[in-house]
């Protein structure tokens, strides 16, 4: 039986409202929102895939008012998290139940003008990021953004000695996990249409992954 999409970070027990805290969204977020603010479509719509606490979605549609966000999650916990901190807002969307790592997921969120995937690729298969980023391609409308971010290889190289600890405890949970390569991931942008944009470093030694869909 293929395993279903991991959620994609450790978190902070509920509140009374139902909402997590994920000690590593509240560490990337600003830096994240700068990406955003700098590479981001200013209106549109956007998609988030694997949302997780919510945290993040509440954050891009504060700093990116003119998008109208799509949170999606397949943990349904976590879709709870994600309503508490977006049901006042009047740009984000109910959460969408959604498993990115099967296929065909594209027909019901075409024309996304951005889409945005953090911290879940190094927890699943190159098979299942395959299919999420071959899913993105068809799902974002011409000239639209995909925004990956996360722990990546460098040219085949563990970078830190945290990434290290960190990559060798995720295959020993599952050998088909763990960091992808940065150089695969551009490979694999090409494959299924993807122009990479840009490669952002970030803080703790992470990347982002900045991709357009091309106008035909």
């Amino acid at each position: 039986m293929k395993r279903s999409l991991p959620s994609s970070a450790s978190v902070a027990n509920a509140s009374e409202d139902g909402k997590l805290v994920a000690p590593a969204a509240s560490r990337n977020t600003d830096a994240l929102c700068a990406v955003l603010q700098e590479w981001g479509p200013s209106q549109g719509q956007a998609l988030e895939i694997a949302s997780g606490t919510g945290q993040h979605v509440r954050a891009f549609a504060e700093v990116l008012p003119g998008l109208t966000w799509q949170p999606s999650e397949v943990d349904p916990e976590r879709r709870v998290s994600i309503d508490a901190y977006t049901r006042n807002l009047p740009n984000v969307a109910p959460v969408a139940e959604l498993d990115a790592a099967t296929s065909g997921w594209h027909r019901r969120f075409y024309g996304q003008d951005l889409i945005v995937l953090i911290n879940l690729i190094h927890l699943i298969s190159w098979q299942e990021t395959k299919t999420i980023i071959s899913e993105v391609a068809q799902s974002l409308s011409p000239k639209g953004l995909f925004i990956l971010y996360g722990p990546f290889k460098r040219s085949g190289q563990l970078i830190s000695d945290g990434d290290v600890r960190f990559h060798k405890a995720l295959i020993q949970q599952d050998p088909e996990i763990g960091y992808k390569n940065d150089v695969d991931i551009l490979n694999l942008f090409e494959n299924v249409g993807l122009l990479a944009l840009a490669s952002v470093e970030m803080p703790a030694n992470n990347l982002a992954f900045i991709a357009e869909r091309p106008e035909v």
